[in-house]
């Protein structure tokens, strides 16, 4: 930071009460009144007249002994910018520097303190010290443009702003090679070292302590110049966001905070201020890909919901956005917390309808490009890659937001149901939020788990997970009887067979398609006392359309006990005979390596 130090008297300016005056053995014959601060002051006796245009004008007659005064409410800069052009006009010592160039020089051009009026005046001196000393470098730039605030106006008209502008982008278009200039960088594990080539974003946090108009500025003419890749434009917009917006993880929703009435009126400016960066923010991210995060996006998109009041172009097209890059979003960017004005207590801590309606943004878009909604219909390798990551990524976030005990089951449900059929290979990660929501939430009806379990196909369980379902005390027993039917399926179809059966299952396939038509009805088990042994006697299979079909009772079967399937053997009349059984043992204590999967 640069300094300028004017005059060499020392500072005999001294206040008693609200009064303001020089250590002089001149009476004082000139009043100056600025805000609520006088001044008494000198007309002749000190060159205060003969350097300032404004006063001389004001002035009828600087030869009249007779005490003037004059009020000068309206000056830029208030009572400090009037004394520093005062101590200037008595010769006392100033140090100018970029955080009181503005409200000096604006003070200056006021009080008419040209060339004209006397030569080496204030504002000859002021302007050099503004185009040698502060343009010249990148901090005093920076720091200047960021005093305009209070005097925009004057800035705006003096050529201030653009000025300090010009030399910021200048300098932030400037080969990294050739920075030589001190900069703020405090990115983790980033340690400066000397004759070490800057950062390509090396300017991004500095421009980040200016307001959200002039950043803007700043943004905006460094784009128009395409020398700069889109991915630091947005790195630019991530830092200042950073900087200003509210952290969604560390705040509560406002509706359920009390305050005092003077706290929410600032409460309501800052909020207001917030919206504005927030959607400037959303106005400047460039269009391309990638430009941004998808991360990045949601954040944005989270505190948008939480600010309330943003613009509903602004939410939809951060949720467009984050809908195009959603196959790039870990489950961590996912999870973003509930801003529900609900009561905590039964509030749930993840917002799942934020996920859900960029999901369906996202589903919109990929139907739109894919021909079909089967493998076989879309053979488009993008497509169906790029759905098979948003179907993992959801999954995994299932996972995460089922150990929430306040979280509705259907809202999850809802969830994983939005993915079409074709989104999902396994659903071995499908069952293991399943299993993880059953066990953080022991509470919950037959009617729920069972809903819950509905969203599972058994076909697309690995035989590992399948081992472990089987074995799930949680599960609905309707799920594990599907379970073992598709165990024994696979177990029957891998073992060797007489050449006799293999030829009558050609005729007649037991294929995946029929196992997944069969309907479970236990009503008419049978429990056995002693064992637990629970047989399905009389149990028909029917045959139609060349396909089998088991027909069971519709009540449930106890836990524990023993499951008899009895296979049937065809007979010439085209019926099914019953010559052996295949007993299935299920334990009431479940041991299995590995834990819950």
């Amino acid at each position: 930071m640069k300094f300028m130090k004017l005059g060499t008297k020392p500072d005999t300016f001294y206040t008693e009460e609200a009064t303001r005056t020089v250590i002089s053995d001149a009476p004082s014959d000139l009043v100056i009144q600025v805000n609520n601060i006088r001044y008494l002051l000198h007309k002749l006796q000190f060159p205060l007249l003969p350097k300032c245009g404004l006063l001389q004008r004001l002035c009828s007659d600087p030869e009249d002994s007779d005490s003037v005064t004059i009020e000068l409410h309206d000056i830029p800069g208030g009572e400090d910018a009037f004394e520093l052009c005062a101590k200037f006009c008595y010769g006392i010592t100033i140090n100018l520097s970029a955080h009181n160039f503005v409200p000096a020089f604006c003070a200056a051009k006021f009080l008419r303190m040209a060339e004209s009026v006397e030569k080496g005046n204030f504002i000859l001196k002021l302007e050099s010290f503004f185009h040698s000393c502060i343009l010249e470098g990148w901090k005093d730039s920076i720091v200047t443009l960021k005093t305009t605030n209070k005097l925009s106006e004057w800035s705006e008209n003096l050529g201030i702003i653009r000025r300090c502008i010009d030399s910021i982008v200048e300098k932030i278009l400037t080969p990294i090679s050739k920075v030589s200039w001190s900069y703020t960088y405090t990115r983790p594990g980033y340690t400066q070292k000397r004759h070490q080539i800057a950062p390509k974003d090396w300017w991004t946090e500095d421009i980040s302590e200016l307001d959200i108009e002039l950043f803007r500025c700043i943004v905006t003419a460094v784009r128009s110049t395409y020398m700069l890749p889109p991915q630091l434009i947005g790195e630019a917009l991530h830092v200042y966001a950073c900087r200003w917006l509210p952290d969604i993880t560390k705040t509560k929703t406002r509706s359920t905070e009390s305050s005092s009435g003077s706290q929410t009126q600032t409460d309501a400016i800052s909020v207001g201020k917030n919206r504005r960066i927030l959607e400037t923010i959303v106005s400047m991210i460039p269009s391309d890909r990638g430009s941004v995060s998808v991360g990045f996006l949601l954040r944005l998109l989270s505190t948008a919901i939480y600010l309330g009041g943003v613009s509903p172009v602004t939410k939809t097209e951060l949720r467009r956005r984050a809908s195009i890059q959603f196959e790039e979003a870990t489950d961590g960017d996912l999870l973003l917390p509930s801003h529900s004005p609900s009561d905590n207590h039964h509030q749930y801590i993840y917002d799942i309808d934020l996920v859900m309606t960029v999901l369906e943004s996202y589903l919109v878009l990929w139907r739109r490009q894919s021909p079909g909604t089967t493998p076989a219909e879309c053979n488009n390798q993008f497509l169906m890659s790029s759905i098979r990551k948003v179907a993992k990524i959801i999954d995994s976030y299932l996972q995460v937001v089922a150990r929430d005990i306040n979280m509705p089951v259907m809202k999850l449900v809802s969830l994983a149901e939005t993915l079409p059929a074709i989104a999902r290979g396994k659903h071995d990660d499908l069952y293991k939020f399943i299993n993880i929501y059953l066990k953080e939430h022991p509470e919950l009806s037959k009617t729920e788990r069972k809903r819950l379990c509905r969203i599972l196909d058994c076909q697309k369980l690995s035989p590992e997970v399948r081992a472990h379902a089987v074995k799930n005390e949680r599960l609905p027993l309707r799920t594990v009887v599907q379970l073992l039917f598709f165990e024994q399926e696979s177990g029957s179809r891998a073992a060797p067979q007489p050449q006799e059966l293999v030829s009558r299952r050609k005729q007649t396939p037991f294929t995946e398609h029929d196992i997944s038509k069969l309907k479970l009805d236990l009503g008419s088990l049978e429990r056995v006392k002693g064992t637990r042994k629970t047989t399905i006697p009389e149990t028909s299979l029917k045959r139609s359309d060349k396909k089998l079909q088991l027909v069971e009772p519709e009540r449930n079967l106890e836990r524990g006990g023993t499951i008899t399937v009895t296979e049937g053997v065809e007979s010439k009349k085209g019926q099914f005979d019953f010559p052996k059984k295949k007993v299935i043992q299920r334990t009431s204590k479940l041991e299995h390596k590995g834990g819950d999967r």
